[in-house]
């Protein structure tokens, strides 16, 4: 018997601006990880120097925590915090 539960998480968009360098990328998804979010959804430009991602994020931590912590990152450039984005629902089987 297979039994689905939808599971309704917050969800939030955050865009970051990263020099880019070896392990940039990396760096920003641990720290996402660490504070309690999950990526739902990412796409990321290069151009020049920099790396353009934005992100739709996942958690029940205070999203702003997050933040600091990525404004923190020596290689970041700049972190914008779009208003919450519709709930991003899980189905699991």
């Amino acid at each position: 018997m297979n039994q689905s539960a939808e599971n309704s998480m917050p969800s939030y968009s955050l865009n970051c601006r990263m020099q880019q360098e070896a392990a940039a990328l990396e760096r920003l998804c641990q720290v996402v990880r660490v504070r309690g979010f999950r990526i739902a959804r990412m796409s990321m430009e290069s151009s020049d120097d920099q790396l353009d991602i934005s992100l739709t994020l996942e958690g029940c931590r205070p999203v702003a925590m997050l933040r600091s912590q990525l404004e923190k990152l020596h290689n970041v450039v700049n972190v914008t915090l779009n208003e919450q984005a519709a709930p991003v629902r899980s189905v699991s089987a």
